[in-house]
């Protein structure tokens, strides 16, 4: 019986790119469904404790660079450190994505192209062109993706609906995900963890 992970993730989040395509692998080798959600992880900071990262200490934010280093290097990603665009009006992008889930599209690929243009070529989501060309990348037509899509509002109303999941499932930071036992695997740094839980439940 197939496993769904509830996945919870933004696209300003380096951890988030930097696990995408891990994730992908890890779910198609263990016949995984993936639920993608697109949450807002500013109110969920609010609700939970954290911090943005301008609000962090000096301390916290300078181990965060060295992290990312390492792990850009382990994971063998050519990641972007501190991006010019970052952070990024992502609303477009993420309104796309949720188009593309409704849709029975692969959002999770669409995803990983989007962490690209952020965190690898520093484009900007703002601009209809990146977003169109990170689409074409996954093999998807962000034009058909929109035309067959609801209403913004309706979209936006689900990104809303997922940042509330989110909390309601115990979620602070990203990307973290759920299974339904509801046990909890934040951060990329923990996808071998959730490729055991998931041999086990297997």
């Amino acid at each position: 019986m197939s496993v769904t992970v509830d996945y919870y993730m933004t696209l300003n989040s380096p951890w988030t790119y930097l696990g995408g395509a891990l994730f992908t692998e890890i779910a198609a080798r263990n016949g995984a469904s993936v639920n993608i959600k697109p949450a807002k992880f500013g109110p969920i900071f609010e609700q939970t404790g954290g911090l943005p990262l301008p609000k962090r200490s000096p301390q916290r934010r300078a181990y965060r660079l060295m992290d990312l280093k390492r792990w850009r290097e382990v994971r063998g990603i050519p990641l972007v450190l501190e991006p010019k665009y970052v952070p990024c009006d992502d609303l477009a992008a993420t309104r796309l994505l949720i188009a593309a889930k409704l849709q029975g599209k692969d959002a999770l690929k669409l995803s990983i192209e989007f962490g690209r243009a952020l965190w690898e070529r520093e484009e900007t989501l703002v601009d209809p062109a990146t977003v169109a060309l990170a689409a074409q990348r996954a093999g998807l037509d962000a034009a058909e993706l929109r035309a067959n899509a609801p209403a913004d509002a309706e979209l936006d109303a689900l990104h809303e609906q997922f940042t509330r999941e989110a909390i309601a499932a115990g979620v602070f930071g990203a990307p973290s995900f759920v299974l339904p036992s509801g046990e909890i695997f934040w951060g990329q740094d923990r996808l071998e963890l959730l490729e055991r839980a998931l041999k086990q439940a297997a």
